[in-house]
């Protein structure tokens, strides 16, 4: 993906895990030649996929720059600031207030000033509203989501934006319609209100792009200086709880709700998809309302934080900032219309037969051959069938596909090696052997591996009786050869190799009583040539002269070569 998108991947560093595929759940993701990329097109920017990576491959687009040029520019900048940093950050007001100006932020202002505006609104709307269901617009990931996945519900929305969007509107209304507004939290999908309105917000940043910022500043974000000016243009009350499970709604009862009307809240994105499923299927009756956030425990637990947060420490630090005697917003002063950026996601539908034809690719051929693993990171086969189909997905990322696969070549190289060939654990039990290594352990052991195939189970040190030899390559892991062993009329040369340390190692074994009884049958005929030629040089010994000592050195170097090996 390209870095102008809020979600991409380092594709050298990643890994072919497929832990983002498992994660996402929208499945936004395609694997080419096994590395994940994010699909822009597909992805509602929530950022399970950025925090479960295992080896950091996927990043979040760095908006640093672009706010330090708003700054550089000469226009007067607003940080608008997620409630949640009281829970994140660990500072106090004047300490942020401070730290924000130091970089040149004109004003710093409290994102909940515009969450208690949308309060006032959303509380006015469903006031007048119709029994039915209704979904808040203030997580970017829900409101895409449905946009997105669901269109047709996009109806049932409250038809109002964001805290952030309303929020931008009050400063500028506030300030000036010539500033400039930067969203500041832990939020990536904020990024994406950014560019599709960015006549409101310009730019946003994380809480882990602004630590950042503030290091390369050199801005301690413990030890800062304080500032004696506060949040602009006033403090907040009950918007302040908005990054808490339930916060919208408390901020909501506080502005009077007719009787009736039934406030829900469903944190977790996978958990909001189960709940639009299933309120397809049911007839609401009553005015519902559904305070949806994507990050289960609310925006504390956004997947930008820029460090380890207690979820304890950061619910106490927000509700802490909520300041009961500060009276509710009872009625909205601005109102900024609902606009949706995401566009519904492509669908392809495929027939039976074309899933079929997919699954075959993976060897699965029947129901049964259809485990629904998860291995692949999709639910079900049927599901990885189809990710297939749209060239989301490669089949190595089956696990039981690529096992079978490898077991089938593993078993056929086995079967074609002439030598003995053992694997075998720590406790000298057979994994697997072939048919040359029966043979060579004798008739016995021949007719118990047409019994038993590859012998699976069974004691090597029973079989083969060099146990000390094989216990040694669990102790030191280094590859031992052995040659020329006794083993009842044969001798044997083996070589035994370590597979998995401590675990599992290999054994190749060879009959070499033939080629050895060989070299010592033609070791004898060098050894009677080399008699007869010294008594007719002694004959000679006289015309030969110093030639004698040439020839029996010649002749010795032949017999030493055939001969038995020295040890």
């Amino acid at each position: 993906m390209k870095k102008n998108y809020p979600i991409y991947t380092i594709k050298q560093e990643c890994q072919d895990c497929y832990k983002c595929v498992r994660a996402c759940p929208v499945k936004a993701i395609r694997v080419e030649e096994g590395h994940a990329a994010v699909i822009a097109e597909n992805c509602v920017a929530c950022g399970m996929c950025y925090t479960v990576c295992p080896t950091h491959a996927k990043h979040v687009r760095s908006d640093i720059e672009k706010a330090k040029s708003l700054i550089g520019s000469g226009a007067k900048v607003y940080a608008s600031v997620a409630p949640s940093w009281a829970g994140i950050l660990d500072c106090s007001v004047s300490r942020l207030v401070g730290m924000l100006k130091k970089l040149g932020f004109a004003g710093v202002s409290e994102t909940a000033l515009g969450a208690q505006q949308v309060s006032a609104v959303t509380a006015e709307f469903l006031n007048q509203a119709e029994p039915g269901v209704y979904f808040s617009s203030a997580c970017p990931v829900c409101v895409d989501y449905i946009s997105r996945y669901t269109p047709e519900l996009k109806k049932y929305i409250v038809p109002y934006s964001s805290p952030a969007l309303t929020h931008a509107e009050l400063l500028k209304k506030t300030f000036g319609e010539d500033i400039k507004v930067v969203f500041i939290g832990p939020c990536i999908a904020k990024k994406n209100e950014s560019d599709t309105q960015e006549d409101l917000i310009a730019a946003a940043i994380t809480f882990e792009e602004l630590k950042k910022w503030l290091f390369e500043e050199g801005i301690d974000l413990l030890n800062s200086p304080q500032s004696s000016e506060g949040f602009v243009p006033e403090k907040s009350s009950d918007g302040a709880v908005y990054p808490l499970e339930g916060g919208m709604l408390r901020s909501i009862r506080r502005n009077g709700l007719k009787e009736g009307v039934k406030l829900i809240t469903v944190t977790g994105l996978k958990n909001f998809c189960k709940t639009l499923q299933a309120l397809k299927e049911q007839n609401i009756d009553r005015v519902c309302f559904v305070e949806c956030l994507a990050c289960e425990g609310g925006c504390i637990k956004g997947p930008c934080p820029g460090g380890e947060v207690s979820t304890l420490n950061a619910f106490l630090g927000v509700e802490k900032q909520f300041d009961e005697s500060i009276p509710p917003v009872k009625q909205a002063k601005y109102k900024v219309p609902l606009v949706f950026g995401g566009a519904v996601a492509p669908e392809k539908k495929f027939t039976e037969e074309e899933i079929l034809s997919a699954l075959a690719k993976v060897g699965k051929f029947t129901a049964d051959d259809e485990i629904n693993c998860d291995g692949c990171g999709y639910n079900t086969c049927r599901n990885f069938a189809h990710a297939l189909l749209e060239g989301k997905a490669e089949p190595a990322m089956c696990v039981s596909y690529m096992r079978k696969r490898a077991s089938r070549k593993a078993n056929a190289i086995l079967r074609c090696i002439p030598s003995g060939v053992v694997i075998f654990d720590n406790n000298l039990e057979i994994i697997e052997s072939n048919q040359p290594f029966a043979k060579i352990a004798g008739a016995d052991i021949e007719e118990l591996f047409e019994q038993i195939p590859g012998l699976k189970g069974a004691a090597l040190g029973k079989i083969l009786p060099f146990e000390m030899i094989f216990k040694r390559i669990f102790k030191d892991g280094k590859e031992i050869h052995k040659e020329r062993i006794p083993f009842g009329k044969k001798l044997l040369d083996m070589t035994i190799f370590p597979i998995e340390e401590g675990q599992t190692a290999g054994l190749i074994v060879q009959d070499v009583t033939k080629s050895e009884l060989h070299r010592e049958i033609i070791a004898q005929k060098a050894q009677e040539v080399l008699r007869k030629n010294i008594l007719a040089v002694q004959e000679v010994a006289g015309r030969l002269g110093e030639n004698i000592a040439e020839t029996e050195i010649i002749l010795n170097y032949i017999t030493e070569g055939f001969g038995p090996e020295k040890k």
